[in-house]
């Protein structure tokens, strides 16, 4: 049986790409096969492992229940476009390597991606609704302690990114090498 082939343009990552595919394609083989954004993970194939989670129009959804024609027109963020650049690492990305948030990491990118969605509706989430958010993905290593204790340790106040220059200080502010120069 042959299908007839549509023509998509889905903005991806900022980028805008136009492919041809099959109308059964989901969002994820279209992530993965058609642009190589591997990090998406195909788990379940159910909707109920959230490995495949994806951002559209900045919410969160299950990639492999939907189609990429249903996404026609629309904006995702995988989980490579969450940093702010290449080479560079989230806030969130950064506190889940400090805080051991990743095991085997196949979960990793869905829960990366629900708790970036979490954090852009409520910059300061308590463990109640990192739990919440972070609810309908399963984690077989971690426990989930360790990925609500990232999100906690991101989202307070002044943490920086391993690595990241810190910011410049406050004219007449005189830098004091040893003192926390808050």
């Amino acid at each position: 049986m042959s299908s007839s082939l549509v023509t998509v343009e889905i903005k991806v990552n900022g980028i805008i790409q136009p492919r041809t595919v099959e109308p059964r394609t989901t969002l994820v083989d279209f992530v993965r096969d058609h642009l190589g954004l591997t990090g998406t993970h195909v788990g379940c194939e159910h909707g109920t492992c959230g490995a495949c989670s994806v951002l559209l129009e900045g919410e969160p959804v299950r990639s492999c229940c939907m189609f990429a024609v249903q996404a026609d027109g629309m904006s995702v963020t995988t989980v490579e476009g969450l940093a702010p650049q290449r080479g560079r690492l989230s806030k969130i990305q950064d506190a889940f390597c400090e805080a051991h948030a990743m095991q085997c990491g196949y979960c990793t990118p869905g829960m990366l991606v629900a708790c970036h969605a979490l954090v852009a509706e409520t910059p300061h989430p308590n463990e109640a609704q990192i739990r919440d958010a972070i609810g309908g993905n399963l984690c077989r290593c971690t426990g989930y302690q360790q990925i609500v204790d990232a999100v906690l340790l991101a989202t307070q106040p002044g943490y920086r990114v391993k690595d990241e220059p810190a910011p410049m200080p406050h004219a007449g502010h005189t830098e004091i090498p040893g003192a926390s120069n808050g």
